[in-house]
């Protein structure tokens, strides 16, 4: 479970950065018994845009989401069928989206979405490795069988829990602890889309389907990522929490030796998707994080080459196990990120098919008897950048230590290209301490 540290002091939902400066206030106040201080209203994050040359989502037209919506197209939602009213309002007219408080979207529990007949311990008996074998897959299972009801629960559920974002939308929390449980947020072949502030809870598969043919032992498979971008230009994710809350892995039962994965990512960027800026996020808690391109095949090669151009800067990436992100094809500048691992760490940057990686002024926290070698992990052979990162408060050449430790992986030095969209860049020993303040839901406003 995540905790995260300020200036030397554990921090919770409530305490921060801010929460230290207001109570420096109010003690310089209450010594002026006479004096009122003003009062200041607090910004109204719908309105605010990201800033010029903030990552690649600043490009061209930039990002504005919502911040030109009328009086009418201003919505404040509390429940799930608030929101998804709220989202249809109006088509791609600017629209800015308030969430209050935590909604669920799963709130009356997985058999809400079952078929009926549908058993899960008929479904174990018909497919064990013993009764069905692992050489033919469920493909071919007719609508009544154990897995035909099971393709029924899981559409039901897909239904139920994933939202499509329009066009010029902003969706912002409200204060703190507002957000999301269950949801898969669909931001697809649309332009112009601002989510922040929010807390999202990683939405629970309620039916994995098992994959006899997965591998040599089989395995279990999962849909609903947390939120994807598919096909969608101008995104800016900022300041929000994810987590699998809840419902870890770790937590998770085993059946035929495998675990019952119930989890996908946290945030796929996909499908000739363009133009993103992830900052101050937190990801957490989670096995297979970001993915940037979903596939080395042509066929989604001819529409990922070019485009998939995304930025991560000042995101806190904590006890994950690997895809931080894996990139496929796209120019990904990541700078001035935090990387906590624990003992289940894998690898942090995935190294895939024509990627062009840029990391740098990165800090990484690992523990005792994980080497730095593993944070960059060799799908494919695409050269990156990765100069003045940190590991354990001592400068690393992540390239060099990860080919003298892994030779038969070998990385290759020189992304060939020069991020320019960049705000202020931040010294990365400083990292570790100003992400951790900063990062994550709650911290605005």
């Amino acid at each position: 479970m995540l905790t995260q540290r300020c200036h030397g002091r554990v921090i919770g939902a409530l305490v921060g950065c801010t929460a230290l400066v207001l109570s420096v206030t109010g003690t310089a106040s209450a010594q002026g018994r006479h004096h009122t201080p003003a009062r200041h209203a607090a910004p109204d994050l719908g309105r605010q845009v990201l800033p010029a040359n903030d990552g690649w989502a600043s490009s061209g037209t930039g990002t504005t989401g919502g911040s030109a919506a009328d009086a009418a197209h201003v919505h404040t939602v509390t429940t799930w069928a608030e929101f998804k009213a709220a989202l249809a309002a109006g088509g791609n007219t600017p629209k800015i989206i308030k969430v209050k408080g935590v909604i669920d979207a799963v709130a009356e529990g997985c058999d809400a979405f079952a078929a009926p007949g549908y058993d899960f311990d008929a479904y174990l008996a018909k497919y064990s490795p013993e009764a069905w074998g692992l050489d033919t897959d469920l493909a071919a299972e007719p609508d009544g069988s154990p897995e035909g009801l099971r393709r029924v629960s899981a559409a039901n559920q897909d239904k139920a829990i994933k939202a499509n974002v329009p066009s010029n939308t902003t969706i912002v929390g409200i204060g703190r602890g507002a957000g999301f449980k269950g949801v898969s947020l669909q931001i697809k072949a649309v332009d112009n889309v601002i989510l922040r502030n929010l807390s999202f809870e990683s939405p629970i598969d309620c039916f994995p389907q098992w994959d006899p043919t997965d591998g040599d032992k089989g395995n279990w498979n999962s849909e609903y990522d947390t939120a994807v971008v598919y096909g969608a230009t101008h995104v800016w994710l900022d300041h929000n929490t994810f987590t699998d809350g809840a419902h870890p892995d770790s937590a998770a039962p085993t059946y035929f030796g495998m675990l019952y994965q119930q989890h996908d990512g946290e945030l796929d960027i996909v499908r000739g998707a363009d133009f993103v800026t992830a900052s101050w996020n937190v990801f957490s808690d989670h096995d297979k994080t970001i993915l940037i391109g979903n596939s080395d095949s042509e066929s989604t090669a001819a529409g990922d080459r070019g485009h998939l151009r995304t930025t991560f800067h000042h995101n806190l990436f904590a006890n994950l196990v690997e895809r931080a992100p894996r990139v496929r094809f796209g120019q990904v500048d990541s700078y001035n990120n935090h990387f906590v691992a624990d003992s289940d760490y894998a690898y942090s940057f995935g190294i895939g098919k024509e990627s062009k990686l840029v990391a740098e002024h990165n800090a990484f926290t690992l523990p005792k008897g994980v080497s730095a070698a593993k944070v960059l992990k060799r799908w494919n052979v695409s050269p990156l950048t990765a100069a003045d990162n940190y590991v354990n408060g001592v400068k690393t050449d992540l390239i060099a230590v990860h080919n003298a430790q892994i030779p038969a992986e070998t990385l290759e030095s020189g992304a060939g290209w020069t991020p320019t969209l960049r705000t202020k860049v931040d010294p990365a020993k400083s990292v570790p301490r100003i992400v951790d303040c900063g990062a994550g839901a709650g911290r605005l406003g």
